[in-house]
């Protein structure tokens, strides 16, 4: 019998207000155990909580990104459940009628060598509110809470089980991570718990429709009903037109210009629309750099850009290679002043400069020797010695075996020191044999 995973996602994402969702506490990470839970984040005797508008309106933000139906009216409900870190017994969150309500998600990812795009439908989004931490370590054997992050506003992202592949799932949760870092509403340091991804996975038949049963609890265990203390959330359409007015450009219509007016390759335009960082670089190099080069920009973006900064694990935004600096480099290239291999010398030089020089990569070509012989009469008397010294490979390109010229070719650029154009030899040396 063959089987097929069925893999759903439930991402927590961690709002980027100054403040928690019902109260004005602090949300800084790094504070001192308990030193920032209120006596609204606790529901100790007369307290009333207050909803965060900060946190409704990236929840609209993200609803308008994705496509989906922002509710005018949503209403948040007590999920009941005991465990050491949830001070008040119960968790304000949304069950029904939730803030964001369907919406897809698209996104690229590599199988078999080539670009797949898949579309993935979400379930809902809705707010809630964290809970604390239980901290195991260094208390004697027992166990610590901190309830700092009680409180902390959330916004529960669910998909709908459309995944069929860890490779599906691994680029659904990057995309969805980019996706709420690009709209600025999480900073996604996974690290410190901004951003985080609960699994459901199941098993079944190929072919078979019903999906699989799964041990987690039903909604009637957490004995949901409607907070009392909070009234329902009203939204009007003049706010979200207001929210609107406010986004960014998104990756979608981002990959759709970068296709249409620099002529890149869809896989490109994936690959430079994964982070806003990365496709704001990327911009400011062709603009310095010239549409003409956008290609290269792009190679260059994905080949030893992104190597390096994976290597030295640094955001794009920490590059000590400026976007000014890597389209020098990409314009000395393309105007033959250095080649292909001599420019990836320049570009780790470059990054190990750490220098604001915008001629950065001038003064290094100029310090390390490597400008190309471009001139031509310089070349000519080297191909002249070439040819000289090389009888029997002339004789045999003359013959018809055209692959001699490469013997003649490499023979030249030994001789140039790897100095001389490739293209303007090879140029030189078909006239020459052809005479």
């Amino acid at each position: 019998m063959q089987w097929e995973v069925v893999i759903g996602l439930e991402n927590h994402v961690q709002l980027t207000t100054n403040s928690k969702i019902f109260s004005g506490s602090s949300i800084q990470f790094g504070a001192e155990p308990n030193t920032q839970a209120s006596p609204v984040d606790l529901a100790l005797p007369g307290v009333l909580p207050v909803m965060n508008k900060g946190a409704v309106e990236r929840a609209i933000r993200f609803g308008l990104a994705v496509g989906a139906k922002i509710a005018p009216r949503s209403v948040f409900a007590r999920k009941n459940y005991f465990y050491p870190d949830l001070p008040k017994g119960y968790q304000i969150s949304q069950f029904e009628d939730p803030v964001v309500q369907g919406g897809t998600l698209t996104f690229g990812y590599e199988k078999d060598g080539k670009l797949e795009t898949k579309t993935v439908n979400l379930t809902r989004a809705h707010l809630e509110e964290d809970a604390g931490k239980s901290l195991h370590e260094d208390y004697a054997g027992m166990t610590g809470i901190d309830l700092n992050r009680a409180g902390t506003p959330l916004l529960e992202i669910v998909s709908e089980p459309e995944m069929r592949s860890a490779a599906e799932a691994v680029a659904y949760a990057k995309a969805l991570h980019g996706l709420v870092m690009w709209l600025g509403v999480c900073d996604g340091n996974m690290q410190e718990g901004s951003f985080r991804c609960d699994v459901n996975v199941s098993v079944r038949p190929l072919g078979q429709k019903e999906f699989g049963t799964r041990s987690k609890e039903d909604a009637q265990d957490y004995r949901y009903f409607p907070d009392p203390d909070l009234p329902p959330l009203m939204i009007s359409q003049e706010w979200i037109e207001r929210v609107k007015a406010e986004m960014p450009e998104l990756p979608g219509a981002m990959r759709a210009r970068f296709t249409g007016d620099y002529g890149l390759p869809e896989y490109d335009s994936l690959i430079l629309t994964s982070s806003q960082g990365m496709a704001t670089y990327y911009e400011a190099v062709v603009a310095k750099a010239g549409k003409e080069n956008a290609k290269a920009v792009a190679n260059w973006m994905m080949g030893d850009v992104s190597s390096t900064l994976n290597r030295e694990g640094v955001d794009i935004s920490e590059s000590p290679v400026a976007a000014a600096q890597l389209a020098l480099l990409i314009k000395r290239i393309a105007d033959g002043t250095i080649s292909n291999k001599a420019a990836k010398e320049v570009f780790a030089a470059m990054w190990e400069a750490k220098s604001p020089d915008e001629n950065l990569a001038d003064t290094v070509i100029e310090q390390k020797g490597l400008k190309q012989i471009s001139d031509t009469g310089a070349l000519e008397a080297i191909v002249d010695e070439v040819l000289a010294a090389n009888a029997k490979s002339v004789e045999q390109y003359r013959a018809g075996k055209e692959a001699a010229i490469n013997a003649l070719i490499g023979q030249t650029m030994k001789a140039s020191k790897g100095k001389a154009n490739p293209a303007q030899v090879t140029e030189l040396l078909k006239k020459k044999l052809a005479g």
